[in-house]
């Protein structure tokens, strides 16, 4: 049960369905009291109606409205049996007018469509009551003013009336009319309220789980998908849909996370074989040469020539390790930075007059074509060792008689070293991997000149750890340009 609860289809269902209830109450709510407003409105509009058509018709005929109450009466109870009774010629002329008025509104009263109740009075008593109100009467117990007013009354039988009252200055005229036809009218609007809303509760009930399980029935096959997938199966990914929805962008982004997975497991693999090979080969020679050693005895100088190679694999080996600890200390974001004030421009002189001296022995020109005084706080340590790999890659992988220039320049608040050569050159397909870990475009050669294939690595690190970024152009057989943007402030 708990689990239900839980469950995202249920709670998607409940809250669809508590939303359509509340829909109801609330349409229901609103329309039973606008219904019931109107009605009443209805019904006041039509009382003022009828009240005032009763005084217009007998306030020109003021003067012959004489009847006494007995001879209304039983004017009233012959027009009830539907009979026709000649009238007592003692009245004259003025009660046979009167009763031809009392008998044009008593006909007006059984063609109403209402059951219209009429009684009209003067200061003496009352001259004419409706057939339907049958012996009673209806008496005013509060003044009421000279424009339509409504009250309600109680009618025999605990039966309500609504009575619309205008007094004039002889007469007061009262219609009225029972309130049980209005009252069950909105009786049958409740029931039907109470009959449809459960009806609609459990359709929307059904409806909210159907439609929770139809919209969460890609999630499940997503989900089933996604659980095939593994470390050794990346290469996998869940179809995508025709349709661009949430589901749709839930399936693009779970494939764009496999890729990212599929390569970040390819590089640690690719990795972890590049670092083994790379300290395998120098523990290879040196195993080999100390075989060779002990096998026969040798004279001084060729024991101190063993041992120089081995100092040299094991500096070689030194250096891979202390590498792979700087960028294993970065990825952790545990790297040690200190922060001074530095001047790129006379950094970078020294690392020119440095690199001159190492490009002597392969004749290699180097220049420093533009140096502007730049000052920018950052790790000097760091920043030395990003433009001397970059110096020493240019002057290991250009030919005798190149050339290697070197400028520091500023440019819309960035320092912008620049680290150019005339050697062998990248192809197209390669410069997006030189940055990468133990990646070298010939092998071969570069551990001819003692590269690891972290050195660029490690150069991509140290500017990304100032904030810059370092970029790379060329052309094979023609050259490289390695660009480095640090901002200033």
């Amino acid at each position: 049960m708990q689990f239900w609860f839980q469950s995202i289809r249920a709670r998607l269902t409940f809250w669809y369905t508590t939303l359509v209830l509340s829909t109801l109450l609330a349409f229901g709510g609103v329309t039973y009291y606008y219904t019931s407003n109107t009605l009443s409105e209805n019904l006041d509009l039509s009382l003022k109606t009828e009240v005032r058509w009763v005084r217009d018709y007998i306030q020109p005929r003021a003067s012959k409205v004489k009847p006494t109450k007995r001879s209304v009466e039983s004017l009233l109870r012959q027009r009830q049996k539907q009979q026709v009774v000649e009238q007592d010629t003692v009245e004259g002329e003025a009660t046979e007018e009167a009763d031809e008025i009392w008998n044009q509104i008593y006909q007006h009263t059984l063609y109403s469509p209402k059951k219209t109740f009429i009684q009209v009075s003067d200061r003496k008593g009352i001259l004419y009551r409706s057939i339907n109100l049958g012996e009673d009467t209806l008496h005013l117990d509060a003044k009421v003013a000279r424009d339509t007013s409504f009250l309600e009354y109680t009618w025999l039988n605990d039966q309500s009336i609504r009575v619309a009252v205008l007094r004039e200055r002889n007469f007061t005229f009262l219609v009225g009319y029972p309130v049980a036809e209005l009252r069950e009218a909105l009786e049958n609007l409740f029931s039907i309220f109470l009959i449809m809303i459960p009806i609609a509760l459990v359709v929307s009930i059904v409806g909210g789980l159907y439609l929770a399980n139809t919209s969460l029935k890609p999630v499940d096959e997503v989900t089933t998908r996604a659980r095939k997938i593994t470390a050794e199966n990346l290469d996998k990914t869940i179809p995508p849909r025709a349709v661009d929805d949430e589901i749709g962008r839930l399936i693009s982004t779970f494939n764009d996370m496999i890729q990212r997975l599929h390569s970040s497991f390819a590089q640690v693999r690719q990795f972890s074989a590049d670092a083994s090979h790379e300290l395998r080969t120098p523990l290879t020679v040196m195993r080999g040469e100390i075989e060779l050693a002990l096998r026969n005895l040798k004279t001084p100088e060729e024991y101190r020539r063993v041992l120089e190679s081995a100092m040299e694999e094991i500096i070689r080996m030194s250096s891979i390790i202390e590498n792979l600890l700087a960028l294993a200390k970065a990825d952790q974001g545990s790297s040690e930075v200190n922060l001074s004030e530095v001047n790129l421009g006379l950094l970078v002189q020294e690392l020119y007059d440095d690199g001159a001296i190492l490009a002597e022995g392969k004749r290699i020109h180097v220049t420093f074509e533009k140096k502007d005084s730049i000052v920018m706080v950052g790790d000097k340590v760091r920043l030395r060792q990003l433009f001397l790999n970059l110096i020493g890659n240019a002057i290991k992988y250009t030919p005798e008689g190149g050339e290697v220039m070197l400028s520091v320049e500023r440019n819309n608040g960035f320092a912008v070293v620049q680290v150019a050569d005339t050697g062998i050159g990248i192809p197209p397909g390669d410069i997006r991997k030189v940055f990468d870990r133990f990646y070298r475009v010939d092998k071969a050669r570069s551990r001819e000149v003692g590269g690891t294939g972290l050195g660029l690595s490690i150069a991509k690190w140290i500017a990304e750890l100032h904030r810059g970024s370092i970029s790379v152009k060329s052309e094979v057989d023609k050259g490289s340009v390695f660009t480095v943007e640090l901002p200033i402030n």
